[in-house]
This record gives C-alpha cells, sequence and structure tokens, in this order.
C-alpha cells in the first residue's frame, strides 16, 4: 500500500484464528516475531491499474498490491463496496476467487 509502504506489509485472512497461527509460526518456526495491527477492512476485490488512483483517493477504502501483482481495493464494509460499485459503475470491481462475500 502506498500508505503503509513496504514495511509493513498486509496480512490477508479468513478469520481471527489464522492470524494468530500465523503469528505463532513466524515467533517459533523462524524465530522472527511479529506484531499484528488489525485493519478496519472486510471486503476485497481485484481492480484494474487504471482505477487505482481513482479508488485510492476514497473514504473508507485502501488499495493494495498482492504479491502477483494484482491491485486489491479493500472496502471497511460490503455495504460501502456495494454503495461505491452503485456510484462507479465505470470501476470494474472482480470477486476473488474464494470470497465468500458475494
Amino acid at each position: 500500500s502506498d500508505r503503509r509502504g513496504d514495511q509493513a506489509p498486509v496480512l490477508a485472512a479468513v478469520g481471527p484464528m489464522q492470524f494468530e497461527v500465523a503469528s505463532h509460526r513466524m515467533a517459533t518456526e523462524f524465530n522472527a516475531p511479529i506484531e499484528l495491527e488489525s485493519l478496519p477492512y472486510t471486503v476485497a476485490r481485484a481492480i484494474d491499474p487504471a482505477d487505482a488512483e481513482f479508488v485510492q483517493k476514497q473514504v473508507s477504502m485502501e488499495v493494495l498490491t498482492r504479491t502477483d501483482g494484482v491491485l486489491l481495493a479493500l472496502f471497511t464494509t460490503k455495504w460501502r463496496l456495494q454503495g461505491f460499485a452503485e456510484d462507479n459503475p465505470q470501476v470494474r470491481l472482480t470477486s476473488l476467487v474464494a470470497a465468500g462475500d458475494n
């Protein structure tokens, strides 16, 4: 994320236990304890790079780049996603394969 920089990577997970497991494994298996900070986002959609700058300027949203180069728009709630999609039909928002928030 441009807001966070490369020294503050974002770890996504389906539930809180996955964060606990990741933290434990980093500390015990790699001797690299980590500090986790919760973010307010609950929904993600892939976006076109051409839309990234516009999306990044929105309130209650953030754009992150996945390790495979895919850009993700993060939304605080499904209602924020719905409102943004309705107000900005020109922005293509693609559901992620494993997303259970459709």
